[in-house]
């Protein structure tokens, strides 16, 4: 899918990366990809691409293809905190990413949330079943509030984070959490004020 050019905005020089991987929500990742270019942010986003230059995949609505070349290993620290935000989106983008072969370690999208996790100045944002990417590395919302899909509720709460009943959820300065993929636009909306905050701080 053809990139989005940027405007001027409150976000210029502002750099969002959103996981992607097949079974994506096409309203929602359609909508991440032209709402945060509006605010003049640059919105990469990152899949494993197992050796290839790009991957091509398909929504769950509608099959409609979209084309990753941006890849979530070898991503060095330096290059991490570029970004302003992680967005761990919904659909089953997370149970996909999640795949590792060898079990006693963690798949490089995992492994790149937890490395986010601890930068407190990268904002985290994860949405519905997004939560299923940190269902290995718990600790990152042990004791934090977040909301969730319904269907997950349990599995946050066996996480020990504290589930809110809201459409987004906001806890300390560095995490956005968001109900359903249908609530992508107010999780969008919190992030991006969330992040011109922080530059006028």
């Amino acid at each position: 899918m053809a990139d989005v050019a940027l405007r001027q905005g409150p976000l210029s020089g502002a750099k969002v990366a959103v996981l992607v991987e097949s079974d994506f929500f096409e309203p929602e990742i359609h909508y991440y990809q032209r709402r945060f270019a509006e605010e003049g942010a640059e919105v990469h986003f990152l899949t494993r691409l197992w050796g290839q230059d790009q991957i091509t995949f398909s929504g769950h609505e509608w099959r409609a293809p979209f084309t990753a070349s941006m890849s979530v290993e070898g991503i060095d620290d330096e290059t991490l905190r570029s970004y302003d935000a992680v967005i761990v989106p919904s659909g089953m983008v997370s149970d996909r990413l999640r795949y590792t072969e060898d079990v006693s370690k963690l798949a490089p999208a995992v492994d790149l949330v937890r490395r986010a996790f601890d930068e407190p100045g990268i904002l985290k944002g994860i949405i519905c079943h997004g939560f299923w990417l940190l269902a290995p590395i718990p600790e990152t919302i042990r004791g934090r509030k977040v909301v969730c899909h319904n269907n997950l509720v349990g599995d946050v709460r066996n996480m020990g984070a504290e589930y809110v009943d809201a459409d987004v959820v906001e806890d300390g300065d560095d995490l956005v959490t968001g109900r359903t993929g249908m609530h992508a636009h107010l999780f969008a909306r919190q992030i991006i004020d969330r992040l011109i905050e922080r530059r006028r701080s």
